[in-house]
């Protein structure tokens, strides 16, 4: 096929790669396709639906193109849609990847928020990617049942993976042509290289992984690609999308209004880009630091933001920074205000203890609030939902959330001051979150700027502290 008249064809669609369920393989099915793209010349933006922070990292580096994140609770419907035709207006095709199950949202009573919902929203069509280890015709009826459990959802085609054999394929094969009329858009085979990278990609952000790493990522990507039918997935049809997108860019930036400086390293690497974003549209400029290598907080900053990571993993190399963690010290105390989620709960903590190996470990962290973290074998997991409270966050109701995290805050003070009442979700210890010392608040919730009201709250203390 010309791939030339096939970029004709596409007229900016929008394609959603979901499962069956989650570990179906959808982010290196995702990898495999955007790549493909990439090489015949088409402009790909990359989404990922959901709250999830490594897997939009893999679309980046496999496009060349910023990844964003489409998630209902945390955006909204305005913010998804703006999101959405904002970042997709000069890309030739649009590939979104789907969250859990095709079906699964916020609640077994309803999909708000599932990979159907939004590919609704979107009119996109949907590729569902089926697991076929250890079944043959059972394909079948589980892709009849996907396809007519909602049948005003356009599912265009279908990717197998996991196939054992060319007669594994076969008997697939059969009981699809019988069955199921829907196009097959790719059979991909067992590959035991294929399935240790898909277990390490839900793992460790791309920032983690050097050199070779990073070439068994794309030939895990170029695997996938080569057993996929391009031609008929380009041949899919959604809506024509609107090419005026243009007109949603950001309007060039004055002169910045306050300097935020940004935690950012292999330990602390958790951040909506879209957050970022919306912090420079809003005047400020951001510099990006580390914890682990730097020796000091930025200077002539206005404000502190340590987001989400994995501290726990390199929490010895933050623990020997010692010129790092009294520079964050000295500037909370002094009043710089600061946002911490997760992570950067974590290093505020007097310690971080790790008890899930044979030795037990206890790593000194910053010690701004009078406890400790302890990691645990155990997922907290979630959207959350909160009232404000306090001179910080008061009077800002219905805020949403999400956390996820292997660990819990022991022996906290019994003076200990919180920023938010937990209407959802468990938070810090289940009642509240976002435990706070002068200007600074630090939760297990990751908050989304599509809510402006933390945005405004945020920049507005850091201008105040720098016209101190």
């Amino acid at each position: 096929m010309d791939y030339e008249v096939s970029r004709y064809l596409l007229q900016k669609p929008a394609i959603v790669i979901a499962g069956t369920t989650s570990g179906v393989g959808k982010t290196t099915v995702s990898m495999g396709i955007m790549r493909k793209l990439v090489e015949c010349g088409f402009m790909v933006q990359p989404y990922k639906i959901g709250p999830d922070f490594i897997d939009p990292c893999y679309h980046t580096f496999v496009t060349g193109r910023q990844s964003r994140n489409l998630d209902l609770w945390l955006m909204g419907k305005k913010g998804v849609l703006e999101c959405f035709e904002r970042n997709s207006w000069d890309a030739d095709v649009s590939v979104i990847e789907g969250v859990m199950g095709l079906f699964d949202g916020i609640s077994g009573k309803r999909n708000f928020g599932s990979t159907a919902h939004i590919s609704k929203m979107l009119d996109a069509p949907i590729i569902l990617v089926v697991d076929a280890a250890k079944t043959s015709q059972s394909v079948a009826a589980m892709i009849l049942g996907y396809t007519n459990f909602d049948p005003c959802l356009n599912v265009a085609g279908i990717i197998i993976n996991n196939v054992g054999s060319q007669k594994h394929s076969s008997m697939i094969h059969d009981a699809l042509n019988i069955q199921v009329k829907k196009k097959l858009l790719g059979i991909i085979y067992r590959n035991e290289e294929i399935r240790s990278v898909e277990r390490y990609l839900g793992l460790i952000p791309p920032v983690e992984i050097k050199g070779k790493g990073k070439n068994i990522i794309l030939n895990c990507a170029k695997y996938v690609a080569d057993q996929i039918n391009l031609e008929s997935i380009l041949s899919l049809k959604g809506s024509k999308r609107n090419q005026k997108g243009s007109q949603l860019l950001p309007k060039n930036e004055s002169k910045p209004i306050c300097k935020i400086a940004v935690a950012f390293d292999e330990s602390f690497n958790f951040y909506y880009y879209d957050n970022l974003n919306s912090l420079r549209k809003n005047g400020v400029s951001l510099v990006f630091f580390s914890p682990i290598k730097e020796k000091s907080v930025p200077r002539d900053v206005d404000g502190l933001l340590i987001g989400g990571g994995f501290p726990e993993i390199l929490a010895q190399r933050l623990e020997m920074n010692n010129s790092m963690k009294k520079s964050i010290h000295k500037s909370i105390v002094n009043g710089m205000p600061t946002l911490a989620e997760c992570g950067g709960l974590m290093y505020l903590t007097k310690a971080i203890n790790d008890n899930r190996r044979k030795k037990h470990r206890r790593y000194s962290m910053v010690g701004i609030f009078d406890t400790e973290t302890s990691m645990t074998n155990r997922v907290t997991i979630g959207y959350t939902e909160a009232k404000g409270k306090g001179e910080i966050m008061g009077n800002i109701s219905h805020v949403h959330g999400h956390e996820f995290h292997y660990s819990e805050l022991v022996n906290i003070s019994s003076d200990s001051q919180f920023s938010f009442n937990m209407q959802r979700g468990r938070g810090i210890n289940g009642k509240f979150d976002g435990l706070t010392y002068n200007t600074c608040v630090a939760s297990y919730m990751h908050l989304h700027f599509a809510d402006t009201r933390i945005l405004e709250r945020i920049v507005d203390r850091c201008v105040q502290y720098k016209r101190k």
